[in-house]
């Protein structure tokens, strides 16, 4: 007489398990994801680089230069730059900046004047407890970042 045995083999769990973590991977933890460490430092970077290019065209051209950042579409623009500059979408953006720079709820400037000292300000970016500040000495024009 055949016994017959209840249960699954090895091979079809293994399977199972690999279907699960797949469909998690993409399914669930796709739209959820949050920028990595590495995210973050990269566009904190990015900005302090867009600020500083702006300071650098204040003081060569002798004239205003700014860098406005829209927060809507996560892009920002230096003067003496000929394109904008995309942020990633996972990460959280807030501007300070004085009230003369502000063009709408969610646009803004930060202005260097030609002798390098600016209007000031700082551009938070963040994800989840995470976040570094972009910061804008007033009087310097000075870029520096911080956690």
């Amino acid at each position: 007489m055949k016994r017959r045995v209840i249960g699954f083999t090895l091979l079809e769990v293994i399977i199972v398990l690999a279907l699960g973590a797949v469909i998690y991977a993409v399914v669930l933890a796709g739209p959820f994801a949050k920028a990595s460490a590495a995210d973050l430092k990269s566009a904190a970077r990015s900005l302090a680089s867009g600020l500083r290019t702006a300071q650098t065209t204040a003081m060569a051209t002798r004239r205003d230069a700014l860098l406005t950042l829209d927060m809507d579409s996560r892009e920002y623009l230096a003067t003496g730059e000929e394109r904008t500059h995309k942020l990633p979408d996972n990460i959280d953006i807030k501007l300070y900046t004085a009230q003369a720079e502000v063009t709408s709820a969610k646009r803004g400037s930060i202005r260097f004047y030609p002798d390098g000292s600016s209007t000031g300000g700082r551009i938070t970016v963040a994800a989840g407890e995470r976040k570094y500040l972009v910061d804008v000495d007033w009087l310097t024009g000075r870029v520096s970042i911080d956690e």
